[in-house]
């Protein structure tokens, strides 16, 4: 493409949209992330306690920490599976309409 069509996609209106969209996902994933992360480690730090509760009775051996951190683990990949999925859907349609207009544009 020519930096014409580059200069054309930058200033249209969808290009703009699909760069706020893309980037409040972004940051709205990341401050979840970063947010049970650093939850997580505040919560050993603070509460050693509730890591090392026996989970189903007294003669259990599963603890609410392994638990926890499985449970984070799981999460995060499925947080993932979500922005993979929305940018191979709405930011790939976006980016596909976005580069139709902006190509078609210079032709007419």
């Amino acid at each position: 493409m020519s930096s014409d069509v580059y200069r054309r996609i930058q200033r249209h209106p969808k290009f703009q949209e699909l760069v706020q969209r893309r980037s409040s996902f972004s940051w709205l994933l990341s401050f979840l992330v970063l947010g049970l992360f650093y939850g997580f480690i505040l919560l050993v730090a603070f509460n050693p306690g509730l890591m090392a509760m026996r989970l189903g009775g007294e003669n259990s051996v599963i603890t609410f920490g392994p638990v926890a951190i499985l449970s984070m683990f799981v999460l995060f990949w499925a947080l993932t599976a979500v922005y993979v999925r929305r940018a191979n859907g709405e930011f790939d349609d976006l980016t596909r309409e976005l580069i139709e207009d902006a190509t078609q544009g210079g032709r007419k």
